[in-house]
C-alpha cells in the first residue's frame, strides 16, 4: 500500500521537480551528444578537405589528424554530457590522463616511431619512387606509413626501417635534386701522354648526349700513384641517367684509350730465381 503522506503536495512537487530535472538533463545531455557528433563529424571532413588540397601533408598523415581531432572532440563531448547526469568530471579526467600517461610508458617505442613518421610525412626529406640512404640503409622508397618506410634494394629486397630510427639518422636523397654529378677515375701508365689521356676521356665525356654542357666536363691529374697516374674526371648529367653514363663512360674510355695507345697499369709480378 502507498503511505498516506506520500500523496502530500510536498511530496508531489518534489518527485515532479526530479522528474523535471532528469528528463531536462536526459534532454540536454542528448542535445549535446547529438551536437557533438555533428561537430566532431564536420571537422573530420574538413581537416580530411584541407589535406586533400595541400601538397606539402601526405593523405595518411590528415587521416591520422582528422581521426585525432575526432575523438578528441568526441571525449570533451563524453564529458560533457556525464556532468549533465552529476558525474564527478574531475576524477574521471584525471583518470584517463593516468591510463594515457601508462600506455604512452608502455608504447614509449612505438609513440616515437609514430611521431617520427608525422614529421617524414609533414617534411618531406623523401618521397615514394626515391633512392635513399636511411638508417644505413639504401633503397627506392616502396611505402611512408606513420611508423615504417619501407625500401626495396637494388637486388630487390624488402627492407623495413622503423621512422624512429629514419628521423634520428642522417638521410642521403639520392633523387632530390634534378642532376648529379658523376665521379670517375682512372690511371694511366707513367710513359704515358698525360694530356692526351685527358684529351681522350674529355672527347668520349663530352660525346654523350646524356653529359650536360653546363658545367662543363672536368678532368685533371688527382695523383701519382706507386705504378700509375691517376686522373679524376666530373661530369654533370640528369639524375635518372647517373648510373648509364656512368658504366658507358668506363667501356668507352677503355676502349678509347686502345684505340689511341694509352695503356691502364696491372700488377706485375717479377719472380727471382736464385741459383745455388
Amino acid at each position: 500500500m502507498i503511505p498516506e503522506d506520500f500523496l502530500n503536495p510536498e511530496t508531489i512537487a518534489v518527485l515532479t521537480q526530479r522528474a523535471l530535472d532528469a528528463g531536462t538533463n536526459i534532454v540536454l545531455a542528448s542535445a549535446i551528444l547529438i551536437a557533438g557528433l555533428i561537430v566532431a563529424g564536420t571537422v573530420r571532413k574538413a581537416v580530411v578537405k584541407a589535406v586533400h588540397k595541400s601538397e606539402r601533408i601526405d593523405n595518411t598523415l590528415g587521416a591520422f589528424f582528422a581521426s585525432l581531432a575526432y575523438w578528441g572532440l568526441m571525449i570533451m563531448v563524453l564529458i560533457a554530457v556525464l556532468s549533465r547526469f552529476g558525474v564527478e568530471t574531475t576524477s574521471l579526467v584525471a583518470t584517463l590522463g593516468a591510463a594515457t600517461l601508462a600506455i604512452g610508458l608502455a608504447l614509449q617505442g612505438t609513440l616515437s616511431n609514430l611521431a617520427a613518421g608525422v614529421m617524414i610525412v609533414l617534411f618531406r626529406p623523401y618521397g615514394l619512387g626515391d633512392w635513399v640512404e636511411v638508417a644505413g640503409q639504401s633503397g627506392t622508397v616502396k611505402d611512408i606509413n606513420l611508423f615504417t618506410t619501407i625500401l626495396a634494394t637494388g637486388d630487390n629486397k624488402k627492407v623495413i626501417v622503423p621512422n624512429g630510427e629514419g628521423w634520428g639518422s642522417v638521410i642521403v636523397n639520392y633523387s632530390a635534386n634534378e642532376t648529379r654529378r658523376v665521379d670517375l677515375g682512372f690511371s694511366i701508365d707513367y710513359g704515358d701522354d698525360i694530356d692526351k689521356a685527358m684529351a681522350t676521356i674529355t672527347k668520349v665525356l663530352e660525346a654523350d648526349k646524356r653529359v650536360l654542357k653546363d658545367p662543363a666536363v672536368f678532368t685533371a691529374v688527382k695523383a701519382h700513384g706507386a705504378s700509375s697516374v691517376d686522373i679524376v674526371c666530373r661530369a654533370w648529367c640528369a639524375t635518372g641517367d647517373y648510373w648509364g653514363v656512368f658504366f658507358d663512360a668506363m667501356k668507352n674510355v677503355k676502349e678509347a684509350f686502345d684505340k689511341d695507345g694509352i695503356s691502364i697499369p696491372y700488377p706485375h709480378e717479377v719472380h727471382i730465381t736464385r741459383k745455388s
